[in-house]
């Protein structure tokens, strides 16, 4: 179809309706030179997100949904609903300060070897956002666990799995980035896949990425577009829960992938240690002055007061 639209912008929300609309404001006022839809999936919402897009930004492609579904299945939606040859899935506490899609075009024009790409994510205050990863080894899972990258923040193993050591002025190849703003190509999806839904949310990210890797599909990250990220916004709403799921998330994406291995043993074995550094991650965020659910390195810096959703 040549009259496609260029990129089709996926914003999944949940009671986030202050920063959903600053960021559906900023994609409106930066974006030039790309031929764009916005896709706005409220996942039953309680806080008038939904409304508020209705009244405020008539042109978005508005989805209710009655129940709530998920990241996963929303974004998943959006792709199927998208009429671009690009998709870009955005999370609701982003803000455009620049015309980062006009970037994030031309880069996947430029690089048609190029399943996905993401842009440098950018903390609150404006420093870089560490959102690279490394596939990890069953060793940097137990070590994080263990806040080692809070004991030996410098050391190989911390700079190993979070890429502290990643030069963010320089577009390459990477092994997984985040999703948070992830452009991804219609060939892609249409061939490889769409996200796993055996996730609701976390590890998303990763399964995708690493699936990519498999199949022999490349992403890449780009400086060349910025996007200022405020991080964990929804899932902070439910620490105790969020941490659940997120365990049960690391557990499904073993057995689900055999990245620990395939035998029965090995999977059992890491389903123990997942569900051991579960009780540790709940009794730490209980004791800890500190409630956001992701707080390793990259993580958006602590704000001095709560956000407002």
């Amino acid at each position: 179809m040549e009259n496609r639209l260029d990129l089709t912008v996926i914003i999944p929300s949940y009671n986030t309706r202050r920063l959903l609309r600053d960021c559906i404001a900023s994609i409106y006022e930066h974006t030039r030179g790309v031929r764009f839809e916005v896709i706005c999936i409220d996942d039953h919402s309680s806080d008038g997100s939904a409304d508020m897009v209705a009244t405020s930004f008539p042109a978005v492609i508005l989805v209710r949904n009655e129940v709530n579904r998920g990241y996963v299945r929303n974004t998943n939606l959006g792709m199927r609903m998208s009429r671009a040859r690009y998709a870009c899935h955005l999370n609701s506490d982003t803000l455009l300060i620049s015309n980062a899609f006009q970037a994030l075009v031309r880069y996947m024009d430029e690089n048609p070897e190029v399943a996905a790409c993401g842009p440098k994510l950018l903390n609150p205050d404006r420093s870089v956002q560490h959102c690279i990863r490394h596939f990890p080894g069953p060793g940097t899972l137990l070590l994080q666990a263990l806040n080692w990258h809070k004991l030996f923040p410098r050391s190989r193993l911390t700079k190993g799995y979070y890429a502290t050591g990643f030069d963010y002025s320089k577009a390459q190849p990477v092994d997984s980035i985040g999703t948070s703003a992830y452009v991804v190509r219609r060939s892609t999806w249409e061939h490889a896949g769409m996200l796993d839904e055996r996730f609701r949310l976390f590890v998303s990210d990763l399964a995708y990425n690493f699936m990519l890797k498999q199949k022999g599909y490349l992403v890449h990250y780009t400086p060349w577009a910025e996007i200022v990220h405020f991080g964990s916004q929804s899932v902070n709403q439910d620490p105790q829960g969020s941490l659940g799921e997120l365990h049960d998330a690391l557990i499904a994406f073993n057995e689900a992938y055999d990245y620990f291995g395939k035998s029965r043993a090995s999977k059992l074995l890491v389903r123990l240690a997942v569900k051991a550094r579960d009780c540790f991650k709940r009794a730490e965020h209980r004791l800890s002055s500190d409630k956001r659910v992701i707080k390793g390195p990259g993580a958006p810096p602590k704000a001095r007061t709560s956000a407002s959703l």
